[in-house]
């Protein structure tokens, strides 16, 4: 995967919604994780989210720039939907 992007998110929620996404697409798709981290594997790339005391990483892996956008975005979409009772600040770097 020769295109990648990281967003470090604070949040002291960090491995509740490290879980819950990840519950959320392992009803699709192959995922795999505990409380600390997880991998999900999209058909066009694969994620990497780790949990830490009060920072949410998210690792964005895929082939071309288009679908690493595509999954930033769904990322970004679901965790906003999911911490909507707070206001996260969600870069990609």
């Amino acid at each position: 995967m020769d295109h990648t992007a990281t967003a470090e998110i604070s949040t002291a929620k960090a491995s509740g919604y490290l879980q819950q996404i990840c519950k959320h697409f392992s009803h699709k798709i192959e995922v795999e994780f505990d409380t600390h981290k997880g991998t999900i594997a999209f058909p066009f790339g694969h994620a990497e989210l780790a949990a830490e005391q009060d920072v949410l990483t998210l690792n964005a892996f895929a082939g071309n720039e288009d679908d690493l956008e595509k999954l930033k975005q769904v990322l970004s979409s679901h965790l906003e939907r999911f911490a909507f009772r707070e206001s996260l600040e969600i870069t990609w770097n």
